[in-house]
């Protein structure tokens, strides 16, 4: 029998290929990985969907959809792993909600979840999140309405028909159980995840005896910090809030879980870079909001770029002298340089000549801050040591650099609207592009969230499987008020995606301040769109 797709926009780069069930789309996902078609860098499983993600220089989208309606899904593969124990402290601040939304006592929700055996379909969000469908039906209940900003790492949680152990610290709206003290994400093991496809879970109540098993207990390392050595460096004297090192990241792990993460303004970035004469994917320093000095031990070759902190030198001898934006300078032993809070932008980009001696970890520098990997941040008291890259010749006339918004300023972002503009009305998606929203305070690295004076208004009100979410999503949970998925977002997301930023605004994105405004217009995605092919 013919299996039903539909293919939905996803942004610039991106599609998502919706199917009837979870099994479909697993055989999909096979089908795919066993001949990816030239072009495509990135493939994320869920419920039922699955986000290709691909150059536009090497495919289009024509070329995709033909090559995805040729594939046999009548195959299913049966993916057999391990069994795991997880024992769970039932003290979540939703079990008692949770179980008055089923009809049953806290003990009787309790009595389900360890009798229930949990299977892992497929892993996303961040690492070593792992989706797990129950072989109860019952235990099916809703998301929050509105998600929160962080829910604790091991946190054991339900949402929609599946189930899931938070790996780390993160923002999240399912429904909170409990917690294991299990660490399901420790790339100190052999196996970073602990758990993967075809795994089984059987919980275990702690409060019956349940013990946690060494193999699975939490190492004892964790991110490495910066340290002195023999060779020196440049001394942190300032960090407002933790400075981190970011590059262009590290694409095509999300297999692992893992997003790209890397730089938010990848312009300014490579900016930087060049100024001094390094490769443009060069780690460098990433400084939100400014606030931020270091005192060089030795002649060194700087560059600043991205939001437009005031720059100065201080040297041995207290003189203060400006430093230039967007060129060259340097500093000479025991000068100090400071950048303080900019008046427009919010991420400024510091680069060294041969570039910083930092860890990679998966072919990157990148701070991840919601998976909680790559360097840690940098702090006060930190030594940052420079390397030896290969250069070039240093840049002193690098073209002048855009503006960036200030607070109170409405930036404009082209966005291609989809996958799921059909779950909004049409004075919904009125509403997204004709109105003004505004960056709370509640925006990191991993989103922006934005408040309007009007909510969203949506067609439909069911629970949306989790699926797939690209850089630039703009994600609707129950509230109405929009979140703009930043470098460091979840893989996967269970709330309706309105629309994702074109690429040529990410950047732009990653600079809008807190109390600056952002205001959506919708264009067409870059060629013909086949929304169901016949197959």
């Amino acid at each position: 029998m013919a299996e039903r797709l539909r293919f939905l926009p996803a942004g610039s780069n991106a599609m998502l290929v919706e199917l009837d069930d979870l099994e479909t789309t697993l055989a999909l996902l096979d089908g795919l990985q066993a001949g990816r078609p030239e072009g495509v860098f990135e493939l994320v499983p869920a419920a039922r969907t699955l986000l290709v993600s691909f150059d536009t220089l090497t495919t289009n989208r024509t070329a995709l959809v033909q090559a995805i309606s040729s594939i046999d899904l009548s195959h299913r593969s049966s993916r057999q792993g391990e069994t795991f124990e997880v024992p769970v402290a039932y003290d979540g601040e939703d079990l008692n909600d949770v179980a008055d939304l089923l009809g049953w006592s806290a003990d009787e929700l309790i009595r389900h979840h360890t009798e229930a055996t949990y299977t892992v379909a497929f892993t996303g969000f961040a690492p070593g999140f792992a989706y797990m469908t129950s072989d109860d039906p019952a235990l099916d209940v809703p998301r929050r309405k509105s998600p929160r900003v962080r829910i604790p790492a091991g946190s054991v949680a339900l949402g929609g028909k599946f189930g899931g152990i938070y790996p780390t610290d993160s923002p999240g709206g399912w429904q909170l159980l409990g917690h294991t003290p299990l660490k399901t994400w420790d790339i100190s093991r052999c196996r970073a995840a602990l758990l993967a496809p075809g795994d089984r879970v059987r919980f275990r109540d702690m409060a019956k005896g349940a013990t946690v098993s060494l193999s699975a207990a939490p190492s004892q390392s964790g991110t490495p910090r910066l340290t002195s050595n023999t060779s020196g460096g440049l001394l942190v004297t300032r960090t407002d809030r933790p400075a981190l090192f970011q590059d262009l990241g590290r694409p095509g792990q999300a297999g692992q879980g893992i997003s790209e993460s890397g730089a938010l303004d990848r312009a300014a970035l490579a900016e930087a870079n060049l100024c001094v004469g390094n490769p443009r994917g060069s780690a460098a320093i990433e400084i939100a909001y400014g606030g931020f000095a270091i005192r060089a031990d030795r002649p060194v070759t700087l560059a600043v770029t991205g939001a437009p902190a005031p720059t100065t030198i201080r040297s041995l001898d207290g003189k203060t002298v400006g430093a230039p934006f967007g060129q060259p300078f340097a500093l000479d032993a025991g000068d100090e340089l400071r950048l303080e809070f900019p008046p427009e932008g919010t991420r400024s980009y510091l680069a060294i000549r041969g570039g910083f001696a930092v860890e990679r970890l998966l072919d990157s520098a990148a701070t991840d801050t919601l998976a909680k990997i790559g360097p840690a941040p940098i702090v006060t008291g930190d030594l940052l040591v420079p390397a030896s890259e290969r250069v070039s010749a240093v840049d002193p006339d690098r073209p002048a650099l855009a503006k960036l918004p200030k607070e109170g300023d409405t930036a404009t972002l082209d966005v291609v609207l989809g996958p799921r503009t059909d779950w909004f009305t049409e004075k919904g998606i009125s509403t997204f592009l004709t109105q003004e929203w505004q960056v709370t305070a509640e925006s990191s690295r991993v989103g922006i969230r934005l408040a309007g004076a009007e909510s969203l208004e949506k067609a439909v009100t069911s629970e949306l499987p989790s699926e797939g979410t690209s850089l630039g999503a703009v994600q609707v949970p129950h509230t109405g008020q929009p979140v703009l998925f930043l470098a460091d977002h979840p893989l996967t997301g269970g709330y309706p995606v309105i629309g994702a930023i074109a690429s040529h605004h990410l950047d732009l994105a990653g600079q809008v301040p807190i109390g600056g405004k952002i205001r959506f217009n919708a264009i067409a995605a870059f060629d013909p769109f086949i929304r169901e092919p016949d197959r």
